[in-house]
């Protein structure tokens, strides 16, 4: 699933493409996208919208129009944004298009078929947000002692809790376990038993981790692309995720592999505690 890094990496791609441009047609292929509304509400609703700006909060991206309505993308496990001019679409896995009044195309791929298109007004949004989101850990307000109240009696393991979007907005699994490593703490310890300077470790994790998936344009394993169809480079530069039996980078003891709230999980049980 596309995290903090690859929504973020879409949103800035996307951005300059966007803001001022008129959406000309909207097709929206799969009714899936867009239920329990109708996909013809959807796409007559988006027609002749004006793009205002393009923002991110947590995995969902923000399409604003001048109008005060509100185009909210959640690209959940596969989906995928694309920009294209002079009508080269490609037809795999196609969801939906939206020609621009510049005569290039904005495109939503999905082979899962998982991801959502809603609309909503200006004046609903931060409701809807908040009644799913917890603290965004790129802004400026994100403190380690804001982390700690979210924390506080937790009993679920640490990395099931970074995976608790009303924890953190954004944080995924693969950079719940890069930030982790950078703190030095095993992801099977409990959240609310984490002292303080081990939630100071995880704050500054969280973020390192994040700003490098961000710097390196995300991470492509699989379905994650880039909206001009190149791949990110996170993927390169893993400390362990994916990376079972390596030497941990920091240590030199084998990378494990574990489950964790259902998850994958890999981490060093060298100096990770």
């Amino acid at each position: 699933m596309p995290e903090l890094p690859e929504v973020e990496t879409v949103r800035m791609s996307l951005e300059p493409k966007l803001v001022g441009r008129r959406f000309e047609d909207v097709e929206i292929l799969d009714s899936r996208l867009t239920r329990p509304t109708d996909p013809a509400e959807v796409a007559a609703e988006l027609t002749g919208e004006r793009v205002a700006a393009v923002d991110r909060r947590g995995k969902y991206l923000i399409v604003r129009f001048e109008s005060g309505l509100v185009l909210l993308i959640h690209l959940r496990m596969t989906g995928t944004l694309g920009h294209s001019r002079n009508g080269a679409v490609a037809k795999s896995h196609l969801r939906a298009v939206v020609r621009l009044d510049d005569e290039s195309d904005v495109t939503y791929r999905d082979v899962r078929r998982f991801g959502t298109w809603l609309v909503l007004r200006e004046d609903e949004l931060d409701s809807y947000l908040a009644a799913r989101l917890g603290l965004e850990p790129l802004e400026r307000g994100f403190s380690a002692s804001k982390l700690a109240d979210r924390l506080a009696g937790r009993r679920a393991p640490i990395k099931a809790a970074l995976l608790d979007q009303r924890t953190l907005a954004g944080v995924g699994n693969i950079y719940a376990d890069e930030a982790l490593w950078r703190a030095r703490i095993d992801p099977r310890r409990t959240a609310g038993e984490l002292d303080v300077p081990e939630i100071r470790a995880l704050h500054r994790g969280v973020r390192r981790a994040l700003e490098a998936g961000i710097a390196r344009q995300g991470a492509t394993l699989r379905d994650y692309r880039k909206p001009d169809g190149s791949a990110g480079a996170m993927q390169h530069e893993f400390k362990v995720y994916g990376r079972g039996g390596e030497p941990c980078p920091r240590c030199g003891t084998p990378i494990e592999k574990t489950r964790v709230g259902g998850r994958g999980t890999w981490f060093c049980p060298g100096c990770q505690r």
